[in-house]
């Protein structure tokens, strides 16, 4: 496996020459003050992991969406994201994405197309609600919403059978869907930090089946 790991290099920007190892399947370009990456990313088409976080990017390019063997990990988190390209949706292997601490404002439609997402992290980005389409996630597994705002979810969340993590700390959630009392591969629901929240009585019933219910 060929990997290239510039964490903490302070480069502002990515050589040039980075974009013609079209043999790596690794790419470490975290914590660089980048606040651009080129189109020609889209070269790179053996990754199947890259780490974008701790940067200062405003936007992801469009050739992102060539990353098409991308499966293990995308981390973008801490950036300044208020939008990702519609092209993120081609990534259909993508096992694990970490857009958290960006100012996104929602999960993008795009996102909700990554069929093969095991483990979603979006805390801090400033959610107000989430798409019901996010029910194509049949194959999430860790759902990460902490410290958004939140005030309600919707019943599509219900649909999301192998779900095992529910992380929705620090929301000014009032209600909960009664759709999340069937997850059949439930195991930990985190409420904490949630005080405008009426625990509905069927939290209760999941703590009595052996989920972990943090209030």
């Amino acid at each position: 496996m060929a990997d290239l790991d510039l964490w903490k290099r302070r480069l502002g920007e990515v050589p040039d020459d980075v974009w013609d190892r079209t043999d790596l399947e690794t790419l470490v370009l975290a914590d660089n003050g980048l606040t651009a990456v080129s189109e020609r990313i889209g070269a790179l088409r053996q990754l199947r992991m890259l780490d974008l976080g701790h940067n200062a990017l405003t936007r992801l390019p469009d050739a992102i969406g060539e990353l098409v063997a991308l499966r293990d990990f995308l981390y973008v988190h801490d950036n300044q994201l208020t939008a990702l390209p519609a092209s993120i949706a081609r990534l259909t292997e993508l096992r694990y994405l970490n857009l958290s601490e960006n100012p996104l404002g929602h999960i993008p439609e795009a996102v909700c197309a990554l069929t093969a997402l095991r483990e979603l992290r979006a805390s801090g980005c400033a959610l107000t609600a989430l798409p019901p389409s996010i029910a194509g996630l049949r194959e999430l597994r860790e759902l990460h919403l902490r410290d958004n705002q939140l005030t309600h979810l919707p019943d599509e969340l219900g649909e999301l059978r192998a779900l095992r993590q529910l992380d929705l700390r620090g929301n000014p959630l009032r209600t909960l869907p009664a759709s999340l009392a069937a997850l059949p591969a439930l195991a930990k629901l985190d409420l904490r930090w949630t005080p405008q929240l009426e625990v509905p009585a069927w939290c209760a019933e999941l703590a009595e089946r052996g989920v972990l219910v943090y209030r």
